[in-house]
């Protein structure tokens, strides 16, 4: 029998309920997330319920397509729109089905503290809860910004195409009505992976935009002027997803020879990968010089069913996790920039084994790396859990980004955010029940772990 954990105090009654009701109702703070920042500056009412909850939601597509249900059937066929009641009937038939899923969690918070419903979705109440859902759309406190300040959330950041004008983001910052913040993120990796649908169109564009020479000197300045304007509109990170996190540094001959490869589309796989590394390191190196967080979420094969893909496009639900490295890819760009003053590396990963054997101890060294929350297929209760077993007792709870929502689902923020505290206090719970940290050091970590953490981590 292993030996009991000597309790430094005794044991706190309910340590857990008193820490997650420390945060329950704190502030908002979501620096990576991919609702459009027109959702808030137009602040026109939601469509639907079945739009609402369902057609723009992977996480239910996907599921519901597993069970063999047709996305053409769930209104993401452009073309060929369908009855919004049907999508919704189809959830409800096979709702029982999503227990113990998150997405399940997430609906149910919603439904519960948004439009005021406990029933348990079925065939039977469908129709009924459908009507109630769409008739509370209408009134103006479920518009976008009513919900914005209802949610409480003090920071939202958006994911941004690199010649996005940025319009919507201008027309909330100069609309006295609106006092929240919205802040674009600068998204490059269409422009920087030679394998990206339209690749050499986009770099073409790019180049026009900022008048920069065809020359990979001068596709480096452009990218350098549209990081600086989205600076100007109160940008603080620029994201990368990226299937693995390989990087690599090359001399300027050999990187211009291979700009010119890939631009005229005569480079090979191999060749396509060093562009991808080596634009990587030149991400990290910007962000030196001009202080955006640099945030990598790599480890996912996109589009992993190429006729859903053609027919429906990406983010409809076949994107699926791969294993990942990061200690050796990640070698050449923390060789040259991990201990430089002021940059922020924020790894994320869906790969859960290298939680504790790569990504913990790097953050456990270099201070640029930080523990990207779990994301992904792992933001729920149990994966989060597993997670903060994995990387705390290495690098603490300092050396993590707070929680991360990473939804295009606006309405979930607030559902995600309160599963995020819910795991967290019980996870210091333990802590403090086990004798192993104080009930006031714990209080302490739970607030900063929605607050002072991610504001340090992104620069807020």
């Amino acid at each position: 029998m292993s030996p009991r954990i000597p309790r430094s105090q005794p044991t706190a009654p309910g340590a857990a309920d008193e820490l997650y009701h420390e945060v329950a109702d704190a502030p908002i703070i979501s620096p990576h997330g991919h609702v459009d920042a027109a959702l808030l500056a137009d602040d026109a009412p939601f469509g639907d319920p079945t739009e609402l909850f369902i057609t723009r939601d992977h996480y239910v597509t996907r599921l519901l397509h597993a069970f063999g249900i047709p996305l053409d059937e769930l209104g993401l066929d452009p073309v060929r729109p369908v009855d919004p009641r049907h999508p919704w009937r189809l959830l409800a038939d096979n709702w029982h089905r999503f227990a113990g899923t998150a997405s399940a969690s997430w609906l149910t918070h919603e439904l519960r503290t948004i439009f005021d419903i406990d029933d348990e979705l079925s065939a039977d109440n469908a129709d009924r809860l459908y009507d109630r859902i769409d008739a509370l759309l209408r009134r103006p406190e479920l518009r976008p910004r009513a919900l914005f300040d209802r949610f409480r959330i003090d920071v939202l950041a958006t994911t941004d195409d690199p010649l996005d004008d940025l319009s919507a983001h201008a027309r909330l910052a100069a609309d006295p009505e609106f006092t929240g913040r919205v802040l674009p993120t600068f998204r490059p990796d269409a422009y920087t992976d030679p394998d990206a649908p339209g690749f050499g169109e986009r770099i073409g564009r790019l180049l026009d935009a900022t008048q920069s020479a065809g020359t990979f000197a001068g596709y480096l300045r452009a990218l350098q002027e549209r990081r600086a304007y989205f600076i100007s509109h109160g940008a603080v990170s620029a994201d990368h997803g990226v299937y693995e996190p390989f990087t690599t540094d090359l001399d300027p001959v050999a990187a211009e020879r291979l700009f010119q490869a890939v631009l005229a589309g005569t480079a090979d796989a191999a060749q396509a990968r060093l562009f991808r590394g080596h634009m990587l390191f030149q991400m990290a190196r910007m962000s030196v010089a001009d202080g955006l967080v640099m945030t990598v979420h790599p480890g996912v094969r996109r589009n992993h069913h190429s006729g859903t893909f053609r027919a429906y496009g990406p983010d409809t639900g076949h994107d699926i996790p791969v294993r990942t490295e990061f200690t050796e890819n990640l070698r050449p760009l923390l060789q040259e920039f991990g201990t430089a003053p002021g940059f922020h590396l924020v790894l994320f990963a869906v790969d859960e084994t290298v939680y504790s054997r790569e990504v913990a101890p790097l953050a456990g060294f270099y201070p640029s790396v930080y523990i990207g929350a779990p994301w992904w297929f792992l933001d729920a209760p149990d994966a989060i859990g597993r997670w903060r077993a994995a990387v705390t007792e290495t690098a603490g709870f300092y050396r993590s980004s707070g929680f991360i929502d990473d939804t295009r689902a606006f309405l979930s923020i607030p559902a995600r955010h309160d599963t995020a505290r819910r795991a967290d206090a019980v996870f210091l719970g333990r802590l403090v029940d086990e004798g192993r940290v104080r009930m006031d050091t714990a209080r302490r970590i739970a607030r900063d772990l929605v607050d002072a953490i991610p504001r340090e981590v992104f620069k807020l």
